[in-house]
């Protein structure tokens, strides 16, 4: 494993890794503190989806820069993350593994759980072999976010969604 990113220097939210494989203009807009999505009826569905589902879980755990979903505590800790459905599964995958990555760095053994209620399904993902794609997806965040202005955006189906949509294309 290389120690590119010391513990101190990962600074760096889930949001943003998941936001990077969605739409890096929604990435850099977000970094900036510039935040549409209290406005947007779709952050509300998930954040009601996230709120009724899990019972008796500790939710909403914080830890340095990131907040997971909610925790399961064994030998292994399971990090849960709670998503409506599949159509963003990349950006999913890389937000546990960058939570994966950021435990380990703190001397947490973890394990990561993508939770589709909707679909009841779920997926584990490990660090295992990965620690190098996650350390380039976190350069290519840090890049993003230096930017002076925000990278031109691209049209795609997620667009409509998107509670960014008339930064971008308005």
């Amino acid at each position: 494993m290389t120690d590119t990113y010391p513990k101190d220097r990962l600074t760096i939210r889930g949001t943003e890794i998941n936001y990077l494989f969605i739409c890096s203009t929604k990435l850099w807009y977000f970094s900036k503190g510039i935040t549409m999505e209290q406005e947007s009826e779709w952050v509300d569905l998930g954040k009601f989806l996230h709120e009724k589902s899990y019972f008796g879980e500790e939710k909403e755990v914080k830890i340095g820069p990131i907040s997971i979903d909610f925790i399961k505590k064994g030998d292994i800790i399971e990090v849960h993350e709670v998503k409506k459905g599949k159509s963003m599964e990349k950006a999913h995958e890389m937000q546990a593994l960058y939570y994966l990555y950021y435990l380990k760095k703190l001397g947490i053994k973890a394990k990561a759980i993508l939770n589709y209620p909707k679909l009841r399904e779920t997926r584990k993902i490990t660090l295992e072999g990965r620690e190098k794609e996650v350390e380039e997806v976190i350069r290519e965040v840090e890049r993003i976010k230096a930017l002076t202005k925000p990278p031109e955006p691209k049209k795609s189906r997620a667009c409509k969604k998107c509670a960014y949509y008339e930064l971008c294309w308005v």
